[in-house]
């Protein structure tokens, strides 16, 4: 390390320490003051784009009842909006090792997951099913019914052995005995979430799905307007996507124009991207966002203040 670096480190640390003991003493632990590596953004690639709206989602799929569309698919987490026909449902399965996420955007999805009640889950219902538990999706009202699912990336589905299993290139169906037991569910790893409730004060935000390999965290706020100055932070090892649940979210993500995104839209920061997400549209309004990345645990590298 040069020399000339020094004397700002020890400033840096010296003007932290206020704050590092204030944490201390409720018990959390102060921010480090470290030099990471930042890299230049990678940028977009494969499916991935800065802001996807639902609207071009789907005018692109206009006249058509059941499709498809990855929206992510990166190291960490694969996630797509997906569409069903009325009467449709998916066979009977589950996930081999991680667990699966769901939120209705429209029309009315019946979810029949082993060990509870079957739930019918319309537009804000969020709903979550831990691995080596088996679930079917139904579609059981009139309409084309519309969820974005999230999974871990390179997930495997099981089926039961009467179950017909969806095909999956390179591999064949074989019977196993399969050990380790059932995922469980806690309090950051909740069965079923009501948005619409979370927004009337019936249900709290924060963590949805929260375990190694997965995080889905809802963010709830009043409008807010951060200095110009602040370019948020990024992430060393994992990306960032948001869905739009409520309101508008403000974006400023490096190397791109500030944006605002609306319900239904997605909005997705690659790894080693400085971005900062905050509350928009108008003072007095509010606004959430549906933030997701690989783990919960995941550093956030932001300028020391």
């Amino acid at each position: 390390m040069r020399r000339e670096a020094l004397p700002l480190l020890l400033a840096l640390a010296c003007a932290l320490g206020a704050s590092a003991t204030a944490l201390a003493q409720s018990g959390q632990e102060p921010p480090l003051v470290v030099l990471s590596p930042k890299a230049k953004s990678g940028g977009w690639t494969g499916v991935h784009h800065p802001h996807t709206k639902l609207s071009d989602v789907l005018a692109r799929h206009a006249g058509q009842k059941d499709w498809t569309e990855t929206i992510v698919d990166d190291e960490s987490l694969f996630a797509q909006w997906i569409s069903m026909a009325p009467k449709e449902k998916t066979p009977r399965r589950m996930n081999g090792d991680t667990r699966e996420w769901w939120i209705v955007q429209s029309g009315s999805l019946k979810f029949t997951v082993e060990g509870r009640e079957p739930v019918v889950a319309t537009k804000g219902v969020m709903v979550q099913v831990p691995y080596r538990t088996l679930y079917q999706i139904e579609n059981v009202g009139n309409e084309p019914a519309l969820r974005f699912e999230v999974n871990v990336t390179r997930a495997r589905k099981l089926y039961p052995m009467d179950e017909t299993p969806t095909p999956l290139a390179g591999f064949d169906y074989v019977p196993t005995k399969v050990t380790g037991g059932r995922g469980t569910l806690d309090a950051e790893n909740r069965p079923v979430v009501d948005f619409n409730k979370v927004v009337a004060g019936e249900e709290r935000a924060g963590p949805f799905v929260s375990d190694d390999r997965s995080f889905a965290n809802i963010i709830v706020g009043n409008y807010q307007r951060p200095a110009p100055t602040d370019k948020g932070h990024f992430h060393e090892e994992g990306s960032e996507f948001w869905l739009i649940m409520l309101g508008k979210i403000r974006y400023k993500i490096e190397g791109l124009a500030e944006f605002e995104a609306e319900p239904g839209d997605v909005v997705y920061a690659p790894r080693q991207t400085w971005h900062l997400a905050s509350n928009g549209g108008a003072p007095g309004l509010r606004s959430c966002r549906l933030a997701m990345n690989g783990f919960p645990y995941q550093a956030h590298m932001w300028e020391p203040d």
